[in-house]
């Protein structure tokens, strides 16, 4: 398996950010590798074929698929912070409040240590 390969079995089927509408073709013909003109055409003649279903089997293809990423997660961390800020942001949310209630704490401690009457400062200023 290629470096490429592993890229695109990783990265998963996303709308990509740069198609015409909702990036739904575009994303499809990324991840199965094929040319972006003939899944649009494929897409076109299905439309025509169907009678409008194709408009609302697309339409709820956008709404399902994930957005690609801005940056492709590099690190195992990295993709699992946007797999769950993707599926869940609440989810996602709540871990960076807890991320930055564990920071609050520790900085409240060095200061309690730093402002307490038995810090010797002329110590520390000596160095």
């Amino acid at each position: 398996m290629t470096h490429e390969e592993s890229i695109r079995e990783r990265r998963g089927i996303y709308r990509s950010r740069h198609g015409i509408a909702f990036g739904v073709c575009r994303g499809l013909a990324e991840s199965l590798d094929f040319s972006v003109f003939w899944v649009r055409l494929l897409a076109f003649i299905f439309f025509l074929v169907s009678f409008g279903w194709a408009l609302v089997i697309y339409i709820g293809l956008a709404l399902v698929m994930k957005p690609e990423p801005v940056v492709t997660p590099q690190t195992d961390s990295e993709a699992e912070f946007y797999n769950s800020y993707a599926h869940s942001r609440r989810l996602a949310v709540r871990r960076l409040q807890d991320t930055f209630e564990r920071l609050n704490r520790r900085i409240q401690r060095m200061e309690s240590i730093v402002t307490a009457r038995d810090y010797n400062w002329e110590h520390r200023l000596e160095r």
